[in-house]
């Protein structure tokens, strides 16, 4: 069984405040131990005198997720590695990203690859200001890297990658040759990539079809594409209320891909395993002054680096100064890796002003599904009586040539 909560969610990472201009040198800094000498703030309280996580949250600080090789096991960057990184950032951010109309150092206006870049960089959210000083998000294994794959996972991701790469045969961005026989199977898995066809909103992608964002949300600013562009989602916000007995996460994020998690704080077990949810089973507990989130009970419908409904996620939330909250994950599926790992993210503090947060509804997606597949019927219909293309020989997965 699936149950898909009514309401279409999500998050991603953007908003916050330029740290370098605020003073970074004696401050504490986003990604760095507090100084030995140091004394943690005392424990905000709620009125019932739980830990007070509430507020929004948001994100502009450069992190990669998984460590760069030539760090080794060093958790944070040195003061020169610091400053190298932030001038290379504000050189991005003076790209023009989306907006450029060449690529590779050619003009690309009218071609396919132009098209697929009509979202210009307005739509990419704030750039990033600040860069972190830990060397990767993932903390655990000990060198900062994904685990590996395990062999079965390597199979059904190599047999997507096949199956999408047979459908782009004979257009711009797949290789020479006639259209492939296998443009009438089936996907080899519960798709959510930009399948190059359009028979019905199964083949098309998760966003289009407003199957946006998912669990385990990372409100991440970085790092960036080679044009400048922040990885992932669009920018936003998180924000935590909280009551005796349950606390609510809404995640305010790009184009109307919002989505609120009410999770119990309880001792109640798991929903049977045959239950599938697109977030999966959310369920709270309080650990001194750390919010502890187990989730299981995934779907297909949701996807975390090859991980889908055997993902196990321990979330643990904790708010280490008045402006930052640390958000430490352990995710675990063992069809997909063949360890757990770790990774954390330090969010700031927005100010406390009412209606900052509003809800989305994923409309856009929704009617541009609709034109995709009309579209397509139009252009079989006009190839059947001679006076156009064939649709099947159109790149309508990479854009012309690869970008996604």
């Amino acid at each position: 069984m699936r149950i898909r909560p009514r309401s279409y969610v999500f998050l991603v990472a953007v908003t916050a405040a330029a740290l370098l201009a605020a003073g970074l040198a004696g401050s504490r800094l986003i990604g760095q131990t507090a100084s030995s000498g140091s004394t943690a703030a005392p424990t905000l309280k709620t009125p019932w005198g739980a830990p007070d996580l509430q507020g929004t949250w948001s994100n502009t600080t450069v992190v990669p997720f998984e460590r760069p090789k030539g760090f080794g096991e060093r958790e944070f960057l040195t003061d020169a590695e610091h400053e190298k990184a932030v001038q290379e950032l504000l050189k991005r951010d003076a790209l023009p990203g989306r907006d450029s109309r060449e690529s590779n150092g050619k003009d690309i206006r009218g071609t396919e690859k132009d098209v697929a870049r009509a979202y210009n960089e307005h739509w990419f959210g704030d750039k990033p200001t600040e860069v972190g000083r830990r060397t990767s998000m993932i903390i655990d294994p000990p060198d900062g890297r994904m685990p590996a794959l395990t062999p079965e996972a390597r199979e059904r991701i190599n047999k997507k990658r096949e199956y999408l790469q047979a459908l782009l045969q004979g257009t711009s961005g797949g290789k020479p040759g006639p259209i492939s026989p296998r443009r009438n199977e089936p996907s080899t898995d519960y798709n959510l990539d930009r399948i190059n066809r359009a028979d019905g909103p199964e083949d098309r992608g998760g966003p289009e079809r407003c199957l946006l964002n998912n669990l385990p949300v990372i409100l991440q600013a970085g790092p960036l594409t080679p044009d400048g562009r922040p990885f992932g989602n669009f920018g936003g916000v998180m924000r935590i209320v909280e009551s005796p007995d349950s606390v609510d996460l809404y995640y305010d994020v790009g184009q109307g891909s919002g989505f609120n998690r009410a999770i119990p704080i309880t001792n109640r077990l798991h929903l049977p395993k045959e239950i599938h949810q697109y977030w999966g089973d959310s369920i709270a507990r309080w650990e001194g002054d750390t919010l502890v989130v187990d989730v299981t009970n995934f779907s297909q419908e949701t996807e975390f680096r090859g991980s889908r409904e055997n993902l196990h996620l321990i979330e643990r939330y904790k708010r280490i100064d008045p402006r930052t909250l640390q958000i430490t994950i352990t995710a675990e599926d063992p069809t997909t890796w063949v360890k757990p790992f770790t990774f954390v993210q330090e969010l700031r503090k927005n100010a406390d002003k009412p209606n900052m947060v509003y809800e989305g509804g994923c409309h856009e997606g929704n009617y541009g599904l609709l034109g995709m597949l009309a579209n397509t019927r139009a252009a079989e219909k006009a190839f059947a009586e001679g006076k156009g293309p064939d649709p099947a020989l159109e790149d309508n997965a990479t854009g012309g040539g690869g970008d996604q």
